[in-house]
């Protein structure tokens, strides 16, 4: 698929031209089999800690959207692979450098074409958009989105970082919990009843 036709089909909202330019489901889910993987969110009060060499030692560094990184001490510096709901400009791309890119939101419309046009490329199905929704009673954040997915792979280990659940805000806006349209409690009650059942998901700094 060339960029016009990338372009029309995304206007169209022709969901299976845009769904051909990603990798299997099978792939990804091969890549993070026996990994240990580091999600990394963008709470702020991931800066205050000293999380940095644990994320960059996982055998899977994942950030979300435009991943800020303030220090390598608090954030680590490695991004091998970047989840985004949200369109993402060409000095952030440089800065972070990941090696394969996710598209997590149900909203083709915000797609870039250099995003699908990526090696590795993943496009995330409406429908577990939809079922993860469904679930919440709202929409997810790309993190639980991310955190829903690699459960569901045979990974060794799954390690949060700088998520709070918008107690201490985000690094990338400042806006309030009450100023987005996700449900905070309950993505916090999903993780905590998946870290109880799932032993391979646990949470740093708790």
């Amino acid at each position: 698929m060339n960029r016009l036709s990338f372009l029309i089909a995304r206007t169209l909202r022709q969901d299976a031209p845009l769904a051909a330019l990603s990798v299997p489901r099978g792939d990804l889910m091969a890549d993070l089999a026996g990994k240990r993987v580091a999600l990394v969110g963008n709470a702020r009060s991931l800066a205050d800690g000293n999380e940095g060499a644990e994320i960059d030692a996982a055998d899977l560094v994942i950030r979300i959207n435009r991943a800020p990184m303030p220090a390598s001490r608090t954030h680590g510096t490695r991004t091998d692979w970047l989840a985004l709901a949200t369109s993402i400009g060409a000095e952030d791309m440089s800065r972070i450098q990941p090696r394969r890119m996710l598209w997590m939101s149900h909203k083709r419309k915000r797609l870039p074409w250099p995003v699908a046009a990526s090696d590795g490329f993943y496009l995330h199905p409406r429908v577990d958009w939809s079922d993860l929704h469904n679930r919440l009673g709202a929409p997810p954040t790309t993190g639980l989105m991310m955190i829903d997915l690699l459960a569901s792979s045979d990974l060794t280990a799954l390690r949060l970082h700088g998520f709070d659940f918008f107690a201490s805000l985000s690094l990338t806006g400042s806006r309030r919990a009450d100023q987005v349209p996700h449900d905070f409690a309950a993505e916090k009650q999903f993780v905590d009843a998946l870290m109880t059942r799932d032993p391979r998901v646990t949470q740093a700094g708790t």
